[in-house]
Formats: structure tokens, sequence, C-alpha cells
């Protein structure tokens, strides 16, 4: 089997780099038998997919040029959260790809559970989005009580009509909203029929 490493440390892990996880995970993968195709090195926050080596992992999973993803632990993978996170295990999946973690040993997509763990994670990535969903309607609720209006603005019938007059004499959008103190979309917005 053909195993990419994935190794990340946080930009604010000062005085960390890669190598503790490297050392560790190459001798993992060699106990495996697996041969190592590439190692995809990052060294900034795991709360954001665009990690130059993070991408280009997901590329190369797409082009079947592995067969499993070998990575230190979950957080050292993705930080974004459950539903992101169970998000890229999928695509993984998707492309053939398997995945392995280091320090967490039910985190093994190349075993008998694949299935399971996928089926647990996508439980936990349901619950999280249930309890943002509850957070934001109590903290909306909580914002009306104090008197904020929540939702979308109501649309000023005068600045529409205003809108329109400026169109009709052959103003661009930018330059309309530029001077109506709006944003080009919304000035798009009015002048839809």
């Amino acid at each position: 089997m053909r195993a990419a490493i994935y190794a990340r440390v946080s930009t604010r892990d000062k005085d960390q780099d890669n190598e503790n996880q490297l050392r560790e995970l190459r001798a993992f993968a060699e106990r495996k038998g697996y041969s190592i195709y590439n190692e995809y090195i990052d060294q900034e926050s795991g709360g954001k997919a665009e990690r130059t080596h993070f991408m280009q992992l997901f590329q190369d999973a797409h082009q079947r040029r592995f067969d499993v993803v070998i990575f230190w632990a979950l957080d050292r993978f993705s930080r974004e959260g459950v539903v992101e996170t169970l998000n890229y295990l999928q695509k993984l999946s998707a492309s053939g790809v398997q995945f392995l973690s280091f320090t967490e040993q039910y985190l093994d997509s190349t075993g008998v559970f694949k299935d399971a763990i996928i089926g647990i994670l996508a439980a936990f990535a349901k619950q999280e989005k249930v309890r943002l969903g509850e957070r934001t309607k109590a903290g909306m609720s909580r914002a009306r009580e104090r008197g904020k209006n929540i939702g979308r603005p109501s649309v000023d019938a005068e600045k529409v009509v205003h809108v329109k007059q400026l169109k009709a004499a052959g103003i661009s959008d930018r330059a309309i909203a530029a001077t109506l103190g709006m944003s080009p979309s919304t000035v798009a917005k009015y002048i839809k029929p």
C-alpha cells in the first residue's frame, strides 16, 4: 500500500516543528508495511482549509496517487469542526483513499469498522449542527428581547425608485451603489423586476 503522511503544527507553536510527528509516522508506516508516497507538511493553523500541502493532499488523493493517509491525530489533520472534518474524511473515502490516525486507534478506515467509524463521526457532526442551530436561535431570541431587528432589513421603496431612475439614466450599478451608500448586489436586487 502507498501511504501519504500528513503532519501539521500550528503557527502558534513557536518552538515546534513537524519532525517529532514525522519520525513516528514514518516508523508507523514502515511497521504496517506501507511505502511512503509523499509527506504533506504544513506549519499553519488547522482552522482553515487553505493550507498549501493540505489542499495538495486532496488533489493527489483524487488522482489516487496513494491508498491511505496517516496523520498524528484528528486535530493535526483539521481543526475546522466536526462537520468539516467529516467532509474531508468522506472526500478521501470517495476517492478510494483510506485514513489512519496514529494516536487515535479508533480512527482507522483500513479495517472492518470503516463504516461504523464514518457513521459515528456523522452522528457527532449532526449533533454539532443541531447544537449550533439551538445556539443561533437562542442568540436571536435574546437579541429580539433587547429590541434588535432580526432578519433582512425592509426594502426602502423610495430607494428602489431612486435606483431604477439612476439605472434608466445609464448609470452603472457600482456608481449607483457608491452614490446611495449600498452594495452593488443590493442595487442589482432593486433593479430586478
